[in-house]
């Protein structure tokens, strides 16, 4: 997976979710790439990050939105 941003910029566009409060909690943030997701910590912005290629995370968001996700 290539680190560089969808946009085409050298750097990826992190963004939170909309739940989060901006209040410095757990959160993490994710940049889309061209094929997949980057996810990583907010606190910990400079540590590694997780790479989910695209057709892992289009059914893990799907079981977000729907409930259907084990806890």
């Amino acid at each position: 997976m290539t680190i560089q941003g969808s946009t085409g910029s050298a750097r990826p566009a992190w963004f939170r979710s909309s739940y989060s409060n901006g209040a410095g909690g757990e959160c993490v943030e994710c940049a889309h790439t061209d094929d997949g997701i980057l996810v990583r910590d907010s606190k910990a912005a400079k540590a590694q990050m997780v790479a989910v290629g695209s057709a892992a995370w289009r059914p893990f968001v799907e079981a977000m939105i729907s409930g259907s996700a084990a806890r």
